[in-house]
């Protein structure tokens, strides 16, 4: 006799349902309705495919998958999607030239999405800070795409940069995105990016920048127009004159833990916070000993190649057929212990400087305040990490140059949606995009096809972050 010890496997029989995220499509409707953006949207395309739904649903898909257009053309063409967004099948094609719609007319775009925040909600303050970073550009044609200063780590590639302007703590929204080319530097940069925004900003705003934007030009053109400033400043010579007068006895401390201590110098319009932090006195001084370690094994293998009186390694040479060099190198290193060596090169790379620093304002505040002020400046360098990684706005590819305005656009207002959620949502404050966007995504939608085509809708995987930001638009209790 027969005793079964193990249930059975079940027999799976194919069938037309289907199961896709759909938390991120209903956030996104949500968004774009609440902030008047087919408003923005519908003066720009009046025949064919309906703009406002192509762009929340390239929105979507960004916020989703995320691969490249013609996969968002995939995932949208989907029976089911189009059904949501009301849009019959389309081409590749149209979504390029949604892209090119929209690159356009970027400049009119921000200007009227600044007009539906600032509508839409009632900002506790205008301070604003301003920063500027590069992304890759792939391909040779576009004419942005030059070569510049990369913070990728890619200089062998065109890169363009892009600014970006985000209302200061406890707001933390972007409000403005310009594009440059690849080798426009900050302090250039830092007018249009300020320009975009300045109509939106009460008098006696704080605009806040780094070193990179500090210019007497732009420090002029916010004190014009009545604002305030604040921003690092690069060490000069008057500055080599206050390290060597600098006594911590006679400074204010400002953080024990990281052995932080400062002192104000007014000047007649402005306000110099001069600090001194031993935690990156030690950080810069260990950076010092490696740099100084790379040029001793260095110095070491040319040495080695002159002994042997063989060719130089290539990462020493000038690789470019075009240029004929003869080398002649003599080293140190026959006079010089390696112990010597290593002082020597110690010495020339140690400036003093090092754990000072100086911020600016034309504000007198605390050496505390100006200091946290400062520092919470880094909330823009996390909606840059968002961009760049989480929205994921590179790699950028060439296409026409008012694709490559458009696609960055598209991926300003995913940010923007996901900004405006934690900022709507306190408990989702210090919620990253990543865990935003993963939670929306597990609110999944199953198409459950019956007989007489009928259809049944089940909706799955609930959790506490998208029936919070869903409640309301789609009444989940």
């Amino acid at each position: 006799m027969f005793v079964q010890t193990r249930l059975r496997t079940f027999g799976i029989t194919p069938n037309d349902n289907i199961c896709f995220p759909v938390g991120t499509i209903f956030a996104v409707q949500r968004q774009y309705e609440k902030l008047g953006f087919p408003d923005i949207f519908s003066k720009y395309k009046k025949r064919g495919r309906d703009l406002n739904s192509l762009i929340m649903a390239l929105v979507s898909y960004k916020l989703t998958e995320n691969f490249s257009v013609s996969r968002a053309s995939e995932w949208i063409n989907r029976r089911e999607v189009l059904d949501i967004f009301g849009l019959d099948g389309f081409e590749e094609r149209t979504l390029f030239r949604v892209l090119e719609i929209v690159g356009e007319n970027r400049e009119e775009i921000v200007a009227d999405i600044q007009d539906c925040l600032f509508q839409r909600y009632e900002f506790e303050h205008t301070d604003v800070n301003l920063d500027w970073t590069s992304l890759i550009l792939y391909g040779d044609k576009a004419i942005l795409g030059k070569y510049g200063y990369s913070r990728d780590h890619r200089p062998d590639k065109k890169q363009i940069t892009i600014g970006v302007s985000e209302l200061a703590d406890p707001i933390n929204v972007p409000i403005g995105l310009t594009v440059k080319k690849g080798n426009v530097h900050d302090s250039k940069h830092f007018v249009d990016t300020y320009q975009q925004v300045r109509g939106k900003l009460r008098p006696g705003s704080l605009v806040v920048i780094d070193k990179g934007a500090h210019s007497k030009e732009n420090i002029r053109l916010v004190l014009a127009d009545k604002m305030k400033y604040l921003t690092a400043k690069k060490l000069n010579k008057s500055d080599d004159k206050r390290i060597k007068e600098f006594d911590k006895e006679k400074t204010e401390l400002i953080d024990a833990e990281k052995g932080i201590y400062g002192i104000k110098y007014a000047k007649p319009s402005s306000i110099d916070y001069f600090y001194f932090s031993e935690t990156l006195q030690k950080q810069q001084l260990e950076a010092t000993a490696r740099k100084a370690l790379r040029k001793l094994q260095e110095a070491k293998e040319i040495q080695n190649s002159i002994d042997r009186n063989k060719q130089l390694p290539k990462k020493f040479q000038i690789n470019n057929v075009l240029i004929d060099v003869t080398y002649s190198y003599q080293t140190k290193l026959e006079e010089l212990s390696e112990e010597e060596a290593l002082r020597l090169l110690k010495s020339t790379t140690i400036t003093g400087r090092e754990g000072f620093f100086c911020i600016k304002s034309s504000e007198n505040l605390t050496l505390e305040q100006a200091l946290q002020t400062y520092r919470r400046k880094d909330s823009i360098e996390k909606i840059f990490h968002s961009l760049k990684n989480e929205i994921e706005i590179k790699p950028l590819r060439v296409w026409s140059e008012h694709s490559i305005y458009g696609a960055l656009i598209i991926g300003f207002i995913a940010q923007l949606f996901i900004s405006l959620i934690r900022y709507e949502h306190k408990e989702l404050k210090h919620t990253s995009t990543k865990f935003i966007k993963k939670s929306l995504m597990n609110l999944t939608v199953t198409i459950d096809y019956l007989k007489n085509t009928v259809k049944n809708v089940i909706y799955a995987n609930f959790d506490q972050i998208n029936t919070l930001i869903l409640r309301q638009r789609h009444g989940i209790s």
